[in-house]
């Protein structure tokens, strides 16, 4: 019971597989971050290159997420079939040439062609990463491994306008692409070199990444179809679907309203997207913090967390001047941010390792769906009528993520008593005593 249910404020020190698999998925997931942000930063210029209106700018964006969402459970069934390892280091070797590639854009139509690879490659990674830390962590230093682990994207939203802003006013966007590409090798093999092995799992899990034999624990299909007909893992999509909805709106458009709308060159816009982009880091470390000392009940932190974020949308939205703008902007994301952990919560502290990469995608999926909508709706809202009205859209995205977590498990007790009947082996493999005490 003691790995099912961990004491409530419990900080387990991490072990050293544990650390060093963190530290290595880190820096993907750095590196996967930024590549996704640069087009945010370097939209204007592609815009002015290839004279785009802003709806199709938009669409530049939204692509991208469309390739990605559509990937995120094919590539959780893939992880849990090949093993997190194999396609984790698919997944980086592509969207590291898709990187370079898309220094090398000629028109509008390649650059979408390139975005839409672009976002396949990347859409794998997240699920399988998920099982790979999941396979190497026990479940009681899970959700805090995964909360360092993901740090590395608001950390990302941190340096990657500081890095980028200069290098494309000295040598314009191709080359922020053309540069972050090295990276990207590096963290290849490092990865290939150094992830640990699979570390003994609770009883009933194993331990299927391994050289031997990769992949043999992955979830059998009635298992994975149980999943995917499982409706409350699909309203914890909802939920992410609102919390995104909110950060890709303004990861999106904010540089080009800063651009466009209030005269900011991009060198000078880099400093003013960094400190929002701390202050989500922040958030993302506090709501993980919050996350294990309630051990679950999401909705206390989410909940109050999207209240103050859509009154400081609305605020940022019709802000008069820039420091206002920069300020209100700042408080909604940190907001928005505390929700992020609490969100993947309940289920990866619940679920087995071997249908993490199935449950994480279809997570995910809701996420990078709200990739797909908010990006293209800003667009279209701020061509017909203006930036204002666009901003004020995020406001739903709050509605929605609060919304759902209302309505979904609020522990792991109460999730694997939802799962009984319908997921069995989620019951079944989480504890063995677990299983007795549901109802």
């Amino acid at each position: 019971m003691t790995a099912s249910r961990p004491r409530v404020g419990s900080r387990p020190r991490l072990s050293g597989p544990a650390r060093l698999t963190v530290a290595l998925l880190f820096a993907a997931w750095f590196i996967d971050y930024a590549d996704r942000l640069i087009i945010n930063l370097v939209l204007p210029s592609i815009g002015e290159e290839f004279d785009l209106s802003r709806s199709q700018q938009g669409v530049v964006l939204s692509v991208f997420f469309l390739a990605y969402a559509l990937c995120q459970i094919p590539g959780g069934m893939l992880a849990d079939r090949f093993g997190g390892r194999r396609m984790v280091l698919w997944a980086l070797a592509a969207w590291t040439v898709f990187t370079v590639l898309t220094g090398f854009a000629w028109s509008f139509a390649a650059l979408l062609v390139l975005r839409v690879l672009f976002g396949l490659a990347q859409g794998v990674f997240p699920p399988a990463a998920a099982k790979v830390l999941a396979e190497r962590t026990g479940k009681e230093e899970r959700m805090r491994a995964n909360g360092l682990v993901l740090s590395s994207n608001s950390l990302a939203a941190v340096f990657t306008p500081l890095a980028v802003a200069p290098l494309v006013a000295a040598f314009g966007w191709r080359s922020a692409y053309i540069s972050v590409a090295a990276i990207g090798v590096f963290v290849y093999t490092a990865i290939r070199m150094r992830l640990p092995q699979p570390q003994p799992q609770a009883p009933g899990e194993e331990a299927g990444d391994s050289a031997a034999a990769e992949g043999s624990a992955a979830a059998p299909r009635s298992d994975v179809r149980a999943l995917l007909r499982w409706g409350t893992l699909w309203r914890f999509a909802a939920m992410m679907f609102g919390y995104s909805i909110i950060i890709w709106g303004l990861n999106s458009w904010v540089p080009t309203y800063l651009n466009d709308e209030r005269g900011v060159p991009i060198e000078a816009a880099g400093p003013l997207l960094a400190v929002p982009a701390l202050a989500a880091t922040i958030g993302t470390i506090i709501g993980g913090q919050l996350s294990d000392r309630l051990a679950g009940q999401h909705w206390k932190v989410i909940v109050p967390g999207m209240s103050v974020a859509a009154a400081a949308l609305l605020l940022m939205a019709y802000a008069s001047g820039l420091a206002a703008f920069v300020v209100f902007g700042t408080v909604a994301i940190f907001a928005t941010s505390l929700s992020y952990m609490p969100i993947f919560a309940v289920p990866m502290r619940s679920l087995p390792a071997r249908q993490m990469g199935v449950a994480t995608g279809v997570i995910i999926f809701g996420g990078q769906l709200a990739g797909v909508v908010a990006p293209s709706v800003m667009g279209v809202l701020a061509d017909a009528f203006s930036f204002q009205v666009a901003f004020a859209f995020l406001v739903l995205g709050a509605v929605v993520a609060a919304v759902m977590a209302c309505l979904t498990p609020q522990t792991t007790e109460a999730l694997l008593a939802d799962a009984r009947g319908r997921v069995p082996d989620a019951v079944k493999e989480s504890s063995p005593s677990m299983e007795k005490e549901l109802p």
